[in-house]
């Protein structure tokens, strides 16, 4: 047994010098391959590649809607936000069988500043909502949403659904939810994001507030919503109303 114990620590500086001496640092060269509208095309891999782009491109330019007319991101208040907004709140209710009291987007998740009257295609959809955003329900108390829309209001205002909200001096005055004026002690429970509810675009206020999350991206509540008016025969149409303004 003493004589194991011996060899024991001979061996590992055995094994462990031979696998030392037999590494060698090896040079590792790499090479810049600038690709421009001059790089000629790679013809196998173009080859390759083409079956999937011609599907891809297919897909994306599919109509699945008509706007009426010229669609507009706007501050405080503009007809694409409403639109958005009115679609969250609308799939939010079917998809979480839940009463939802209030939809909110924020400004900044609107990437297109226009859709144009005419069709629209699923690649345009995609180019309005790029991320895989989800739909989130959040249930705040009116303290909590008064400080939620105090935040939206200093940034300008951002579109809304199933409600309405003044801005004075950067905070939101007039809140109506539902057409009835907030109540600070009553709970409502409002749709977004879960890029806000997450405390994104400074919206801090959010992140300790409990979440219901089924997994359902807001750009395919988007694409199912325009969808359903190609199906009814109808084109999309949105206004503002006043759901948004400034207050005298």
């Amino acid at each position: 047994m003493q004589k194991i114990k011996t060899l024991l620590p001979l061996l590992f500086s055995f094994f462990f010098f031979s696998c030392h001496t037999s590494y060698e640092t090896q040079k590792i060269q790499y090479k810049d391959y600038r690709i421009t509208k001059e790089t000629a095309d790679d013809a196998a891999l173009k080859a390759l590649l083409q079956p999937y782009a011609d599907s891809v491109n297919k897909s994306m330019n599919d109509v699945i809607a008509v706007a009426d007319v010229t669609l507009d991101k706007k501050q405080p208040e503009g007809n694409l936000g409403n639109l958005m907004a009115d679609a969250m709140l609308a799939k939010a209710k079917e998809k979480y069988q839940a009463a939802v009291d209030l939809s909110v987007i924020n400004f900044g998740g609107i990437r297109l500043p226009t859709i144009p009257q005419g069709n629209i295609t699923r690649g345009k959809v995609f180019e309005l909502s790029p991320f895989d955003n989800i739909i989130v329900l959040q249930t705040l108390n009116g303290k909590q949403l008064q400080e939620f829309f105090n935040h939206v209001a200093s940034k300008g205002g951002w579109p809304v659904s199933g409600m309405s909200y003044q801005i004075k001096n950067k905070q939101a005055v007039n809140i109506k939810i539902g057409g009835i004026a907030m109540d600070l002690n009553k709970t409502y429970t409002m749709a977004l994001l879960d890029y806000v509810a997450n405390g994104g675009d400074d919206a801090s206020m959010l992140r300790k507030i409990p979440q219901v999350n089924h997994g359902y991206l807001y750009r395919d509540a988007l694409l199912e919503y325009f969808a359903e008016f190609n199906k009814s025969g109808k084109r999309i149409s949105s206004k503002t109303e006043n759901r948004v303004s400034y207050a005298d």
